[in-house]
């Protein structure tokens, strides 16, 4: 098992950086698309496992969170800013199911994604003077425990046993 120094060595190596900025970039570029691991490991040029440890200790999540919350800012960006149905929406993000995109939506932001057009139609126009890395920085979804542990933690408690059957 490697020791902590040769991971942290490894994660200043400049080439290995750049590596994970270029599969970054192209995320962020075509956040629509699919990116699975292998893919994301093909444009980095090393072992689907290497790139999807080095991507976590070099961004703070893992690279499939990372495009889920580039999809959710793009997401509440149209949500908006335009007039399009929350449909379309949904597959221009690069969501598959309208389903989908509705629970994990709800799942990171807290409101569905209808609450969230109004919510933020209504916001402060004061905010137009923002930058716009400003406001993308502070309305970020905070994805640090993943999806499903925020659905449990929240669902704690409220699920009822199947059977109320008494044993004597």
């Amino acid at each position: 098992m490697p020791s902590r120094d040769s991971e942290s060595a490894a994660l200043q190596d400049p080439a290995l950086l750049r590596r994970l900025l270029r599969a970054k970039d192209r995320m962020d570029a075509s956040s629509h698309e699919a990116w699975p691991v292998s893919r994301l490991a093909e444009v980095s040029g090393v072992s689907e496992a290497h790139f999807a440890r080095s991507f976590k200790r070099a961004f703070g999540i893992p690279p499939h969170r990372y495009l889920l919350t580039r999809r959710i800012e793009q997401a509440v960006t149209l949500l908006r800013d335009t007039d399009l149905a929350i449909t379309d929406i949904a597959f221009v993000t690069g969501w598959e199911s309208l389903g989908t995109f509705g629970r994990i939506f709800r799942d990171i932001t807290g409101c569905t994604p209808g609450k969230m057009r109004v919510k933020a139609r209504a916001g402060d126009a004061s905010l137009d003077r923002v930058p716009a890395c400003v406001l993308k920085a502070a309305q970020r979804p905070d994805l640090t425990i993943a999806v499903l542990e925020k659905r449990r933690r929240g669902a704690k408690g409220t699920v009822r046993p199947s059977s109320t059957k008494e044993v004597t």
